[in-house]
């Protein structure tokens, strides 16, 4: 199993991949395909429980979903994202709040929305032993003060706020970078300013590594960022092994002869 540490090792070497898990069955699928990182998103929100925003996700929604994940996961390294006001509002709070996802859950990490109020505890949590994954760019749980989902660092002091909190968090001891719907140019750069990886959504190629949620890049969702690719078409195939049942029974096709048993030694009943 990868720690924080080899993750870390992959900038400027090696293609980092990252994809979301809420459940034992993806993480079965996700961890046997090799992949690095599953992180346990709050976009469990959108795609699992029916939110309309990753806004009401709650600390026992992320710790319920990552230890499901973690049971089901033997190679991949195992990343709780911290959901909204779970940590930023005291430290003592976000410390417990973040332990609980490693003691109890069985991450290896935590992810955090940051901005500047998340240096220090940055700092604090790595100190403590809880290693930190930084998110930068479009952080959705800011969805109420951006008014929707809008590009994030497309003018020059935009950009430098976003540089300069890479450092900052960098210097704090984060181990790696999200970087969500940025432009490539601006990706690229911070990518070559920092020691650390970054790992890009909707922000170009030049990025250490690339995540995605799970449902958008097997075709499950039934509508995905523009930044995202679809790889596959679950949602379709789902779809029709669905009506192909209802069809089943309603035509008494299913159950047939070799799906039922009969016990010889049963008299009859009536």
């Amino acid at each position: 199993m990868p720690s924080v540490r080899d993750v870390r090792a992959k900038a400027g070497n090696e293609p980092i991949t990252m994809l979301t898990a809420y459940d034992a069955p993806t993480a079965e699928i996700v961890d046997e395909a090799g992949i690095d990182v599953i992180l346990v998103g709050d976009s469990v929100g959108n795609v699992a429980l029916g939110y309309e925003t990753t806004v009401p996700v709650d600390v026992d929604d992320i710790a319920r979903h990552t230890a499901t994940v973690t049971r089901a996961t033997e190679e991949a390294l195992v990343i709780a994202d911290m959901p909204f006001l779970s940590y930023g509002t005291d430290e003592q709070t976000s410390l417990e709040n973040a332990g609980r996802m490693l003691k109890e859950a069985g991450a290896e990490a935590v992810k955090l929305e940051s901005g500047p109020h998340t240096v220090s505890l940055t700092e604090k949590m790595v100190q403590l032993g809880i290693p930190v994954m930084a998110h930068l760019g479009l952080t959705p749980q800011h969805v109420n003060q951006y008014g929707g989902y809008p590009r994030q660092g497309t003018d020059q002091a935009a950009a430098e706020r976003i540089l300069e909190l890479a450092l900052a968090h960098e210097d704090a001891g984060a181990f790696s970078l999200v970087l969500e719907h940025v432009p490539a140019n601006l990706a690229r750069d911070v990518t070559a300013a920092l020691d650390i990886p970054t790992i890009g959504i909707g922000a170009g190629p030049h990025c250490d590594g690339q995540v995605l949620v799970f449902h958008d890049a097997v075709g499950l969702s039934e509508w995905t960022p523009s930044f995202s690719k679809q790889f596959g078409d679950v949602r379709g195939e789902m779809q029709k092994a669905v009506d192909d049942y209802v069809a089943a029974v309603e035509t008494g096709e299913f159950p047939a002869e070799e799906h039922s048993h009969e016990e010889s030694d049963l008299d009859s009943l009536y």
